[in-house]
């Protein structure tokens, strides 16, 4: 029986959730999705916790779905849009709504769904070593877990086409250059700078980023005219909050401000 699929390692003011099943790439099963929400909603839940990151064990990320854990009998089709609407759509959708920054750690292949749900984190780091492949054509399925969303958002429509056509692996370094991740580093230098990051977010005014998150996201649909009712909106919600206040004073009075991320 499999334990600690997903590792959580809490550090002041935020967490590392590490996918844990080293020996199949950290891909996906049915407990590793309930262990990886139930982390999730866990951290969402700690008024302490003000960012995360997310990355795997050993030498990859996340090569998506364990095929292994999809068995069916000869002529049986497998309902593959329940497995999306039970278990992938809604950790997608808990990662984009997550009102903290995420910050994503490539190490190794991300592949299939392991590459879209590192590309549904707010900022995603990668080793030089690391790649990206949108799998699912070599086995005559449709990019899920967002890819047909964020692909063309992020590298462009020929570029997305590209990619979900000929399931090629795209290296870290091309990845960067393409708009797909923010950055790609030394390998050996990967966690040191996801920590600096999320250390940093630790102790920045938590509600504003989370509602910089929600105008981004909204802008993907919205027309000029619907984004500044919701930049208005949003800004109202900002300027009443306490983070507010002390950035302004800090401001004045010359000095660091020192945000609570508290309503």
């Amino acid at each position: 029986m499999e334990t600690d699929l997903i590792l959580t390692d809490r550090r002041e003011g935020y967490r590392v959730i590490t996918l844990n099943r080293p020996d199949r790439l950290n891909s996906f099963n049915e407990a590793m999705h309930a262990a990886l929400m139930a982390a999730l909603l866990d951290a969402e839940a700690d008024t302490d916790c003000r960012a995360l990151i997310i990355t795997g064990a050993g030498r990859g990320f996340c090569a998506g779905q364990d095929l292994s854990d999809r068995v069916f009998s000869p002529g049986q089709a497998p309902d593959l849009s329940s497995t999306l609407e039970r278990l992938y759509n809604p950790l997608v959708r808990k990662l984009r709504e997550l009102q903290m920054p995420v910050v994503c750690a490539v190490n190794g292949v991300a592949a299939g769904a392991g590459a879209n749900i590192a590309l549904a984190c707010d900022i995603v780091l990668a080793a030089r070593s690391a790649k990206f492949i949108q799998a699912f054509a070599k086995l005559g399925l449709v990019p899920d877990s967002g890819g047909t969303w964020f692909l063309p958002r992020l590298v462009g429509s020929a570029r997305a086409r590209a990619l979900a056509l000929l399931a090629e692996l795209v290296a870290a370094e091309q990845a960067e250059a393409w708009g797909m991740i923010w950055k790609a580093v030394d390998d050996a230098s990967l966690m040191d700078e996801a920590h600096r990051l999320a250390a940093h977010f630790a102790t920045q005014p938590t509600i504003g980023l989370g509602l910089i998150k929600q105008a981004l996201d909204a802008s993907q649909t919205n027309d000029l005219s619907q984004q500044l009712d919701l930049e208005r909106d949003l800004q109202g919600r900002a300027g009443r909050t306490p983070d507010y206040m002390e950035g302004v004073m800090a401001f004045f009075e010359k000095r660091q401000p020192k945000f609570t991320g508290k309503a």
